[in-house]
């Protein structure tokens, strides 16, 4: 993250908190995806993977 990330999101409309609300959300998924590759947690069978159609 540099300043002219933080600048395309003012661009589009951001304004201090909705940087920080993003960054909350962004970092916590960062989070909760390293802790579940770490610990080898595996998808539940009702999910698709990106794109896979649901039929």
């Amino acid at each position: 993250m540099a300043q002219a990330d933080v600048d395309a999101l003012r661009a589009a409309g951001f304004d201090d908190r909705a940087v920080h609300d993003a960054t909350q959300v962004v970092s916590y998924f960062n989070y909760i995806n390293r802790v579940a590759d770490a610990l080898g947690v595996e998808l539940e069978t009702f999910v698709r993977a990106w794109g896979e159609s649901a039929e």
